[in-house]
């Protein structure tokens, strides 16, 4: 999956076209590296997103095409909130 489609559907960033133009900005960091919106995201991938002075660290614990709100926080596991 994307990952502009990933951090909408685990709803980290509520609209895709806002995930995209953070990639796009290099606000979105994977395992270290700055990442396209059109990146593959895997399993096990750490995301690193900027909200301005907000910087949320998270791993990936699955990918799935469609979620519920209430189950949007199983697909990732928060290391850590700064």
């Amino acid at each position: 999956m994307r990952l502009d489609k990933y951090l909408k559907v685990a709803r980290i960033i509520k609209r895709r076209t806002v995930a995209n133009e953070a990639c796009d900005a290099e606000r979105i960091e994977v395992n270290g590296k700055r990442a396209k919106a059109s990146y593959e995201v895997k399993t096990g991938d750490v995301i690193r997103v900027t909200f301005g002075t907000r910087t949320l660290s998270f791993r990936v614990l699955d990918v799935q095409e469609t979620v519920g709100k209430a189950e949007a926080s199983s697909l990732y596991e928060v290391i850590s909130e700064e």
